[in-house]
């Protein structure tokens, strides 16, 4: 499982200088998420494979706004 405490946390380079952005943490097993604001704040841990289909559908447009 994911220990958040020692995960090495990402933010995309295109979150602006404010740090309004989300940042994950990924590991084999489970992918971690957490608002960039809040570092101790709460996480949500997802599997790896439900993380894929999370990306694959986000590369798909399916969350597109019309």
């Amino acid at each position: 499982m994911l220990d958040p405490s020692h995960a090495r946390w990402r933010k995309s380079s295109r979150s602006d200088h404010q740090n309004n952005c989300v940042e994950v943490a990924l590991t084999p097993a489970a992918v971690g998420v957490r608002d960039s604001k809040d570092a101790t704040g709460p996480v949500l841990v997802f599997g790896a494979e439900a993380w894929a289909a999370f990306v694959a559908q986000v590369k798909a447009g399916r969350f597109d706004l019309p």
